[in-house]
């Protein structure tokens, strides 16, 4: 085993990176592995060598003593596992051969819904909803009643799917478990998977007469009528979660969210950017010279605006605290003027001569 050249055994260079070297391990495992028609002998050699190469430490001890590197039941290697052609026990790097090989939950029963167990794996499934408010209902935050189109918990079963009255006995097929084991034939042999039972869904209970409304199932398509509080300073696109809102889960279990996405219809007075609002006001030519006080429509009510005397086109004002209240924290932004000077396309002979005698 010591002067076995580990490098060649996966076919890549002493200078292969990590990548490379798994990449290697990964091609031939598929090619030689031995519940695939490979050869059982050449597979243990491709496992040996990645174990070592696939190891930076023991890469390093390979590199520097070569045919001095022994040991190597040491390192973490037991072939005595093949048996027959079937791969039942033999010490391989499961990081690698799971994902090489489709992964091991699935495969021994360990399944997303498997260890969630059956609450999880039953539970109702989201749903979500496009809700569109006003432009100051999504300011100062609302109440809506709306109608939702969703999956709802039987009332006459109460979501068990029996009908009342009818006799409740153990799931012969799996003894009250509510889960059945399966022999599953896989790459490493015949292995043991558990899994819902078919027969009564996970429960582990049967009826002898399914719901007439729900027919069995616990659930039924129906319409919920809820009362919905929007927050506010919520704005366009963003979205309101309500925790067991969604779909009604089968037999009882849990249900899913409703997930409200907003959508807001513009104002024609009004621009929102964040938590500030935007306006536009014109001023004529003398208020500008001279200055003047304005009347300001804000989405808190009206307010007065001073405008200083030389106020130039374009200028921006800030009245502060008159914006959107802040959604997550405390206060609420500012609303922004812009003030254009209105220059008349025309004016009279009198006004004329009065504005060529001023000295500008």
């Amino acid at each position: 085993m010591s002067n076995k050249d580990y490098y060649s055994i996966l076919g890549v260079s002493k200078g292969a990176s990590q990548a490379e070297i798994k990449t290697a391990f990964r091609k031939l495992a598929h090619k030689h592995h031995p519940d695939k028609g490979g050869d059982a002998n050449e597979f243990k050699k491709i496992n040996e060598a990645y174990q070592v190469l696939g190891n930076e430490q023991k890469r390093k001890q390979y590199d520097q003593f070569g045919s001095g590197f022994e040991n190597m039941n040491g390192a973490g290697f037991d072939f005595s596992g093949f048996q027959g052609g079937g791969f039942s026990g033999a010490n391989v790097n499961f990081e690698d051969l799971g994902d090489l090989f489709g992964g091991f939950g699935d495969m021994f029963g360990f399944s997303q819904n498997s260890s969630r167990g059956r609450s999880a794996s039953m539970r109702g499934d989201d749903l979500e909803a496009i809700l569109i408010i006003d432009f100051k209902e999504a300011v100062f935050g609302v109440e809506k009643e709306i109608l939702v189109d969703k999956n709802i918990k039987c009332e006459k079963c109460n979501g068990n799917g029996a009908e009342p009255g009818s006799k409740i006995e153990t799931c012969p097929t799996c003894k009250g478990r509510g889960r059945v084991l399966k022999v599953q034939r896989t790459i490493f042999g015949a292995m043991q998977a558990e899994s819902i039972c078919s027969d009564c869904q996970g429960e582990g209970k049967t009826y002898s007469k399914k719901c007439s409304k729900c027919k069995g199932h616990g659930i039924y398509e129906g319409q919920e009528k809820m009362k919905i509080k929007i927050p506010a300073g919520i704005n366009e696109g963003e979205a309101i979660r309500l925790s067991g809102k969604g779909h009604s889960g089968l037999k009882g279990s849990g249900s899913g969210d409703l997930i409200l996405r907003i959508r807001v219809k513009p104002s024609i007075e009004f621009n929102r950017a964040g938590y500030d609002i935007y306006t536009k006001e014109k001023i004529n030519v003398k208020q500008a010279i001279l200055g003047d006080k304005i009347n300001i429509n804000t989405v808190h009510g009206e307010v007065v605006l001073k405008i200083p005397e030389g106020t130039q086109s374009g200028t921006k004002f800030k009245i502060k605290g008159k914006g959107v209240p802040k959604l997550r924290g405390t206060g609420q932004g500012d609303h922004l003027v812009e003030v254009i000077v209105d220059i008349p396309k025309s004016i009279s002979r009198k006004d004329k001569k009065i504005l060529e005698e001023i000295n500008f």
